[in-house]
């Protein structure tokens, strides 16, 4: 197996694994997502879909380098949104208005602003590991995997490399 079969497998493997346990944590463990939430999956559902293509078109001149190299990019993303959202949760970063609590302005503003909050706020940590929570686990995890794609796919086979 190649360097970049493997860059491809991980390409196809972490956004898969880690959609399956986003949408494990929502079905089976009654986590539903937030905003932010939903803006990470979207960035692995990219990654996901750039992988099967390289797959597909492992029989190209560039045998599917530059799509591993875009769902590594796709899973950085994600990977960059956890973070911030991991940020917001831990209130060293301001939410979005549209799903973080606010209590500024008039009484009327603050009431308007609480309804129109969603249930699930991005701001609040419905289940963490190791005082970790989701958001913070997909930055550590997709950040950590996307670096691991790129050196793979980017480095040179052990016969190039001695010539």
């Amino acid at each position: 197996m190649t360097n970049l079969d493997r860059a491809k497998a991980l390409a196809l493997l972490v956004p898969a694994a880690l959609l399956a346990g986003a949408y494990g944590s929502q079905y089976l463990g009654h986590l539903f997502p937030c905003h932010m939430c939903w803006w990470q999956r979207y960035a692995h559902f990219a990654a996901l879909a750039a992988a099967i293509l390289a797959y597909a078109l492992r029989g190209f001149p560039d045998r599917g380098r530059s799509l591993v190299w875009l769902a590594a990019l796709a899973i950085l993303v994600s990977g960059g949104i956890g973070f911030y959202h991991a940020g917001v949760e831990m209130k060293i970063f301001p939410g979005i208005t549209s799903c973080s609590a606010s209590a500024e302005g008039s009484p009327e503003e603050m009431l308007r602003q609480i309804m129109d909050a969603p249930l699930f706020r991005c701001d609040e940590v419905q289940w963490s590991l190791l005082g970790i929570s989701l958001a913070g686990w997909n930055f550590l995890i997709s950040t950590a995997s996307a670096v691991l794609i790129l050196w793979l796919s980017l480095k040179r086979p052990r016969s190039l490399a001695a010539a």
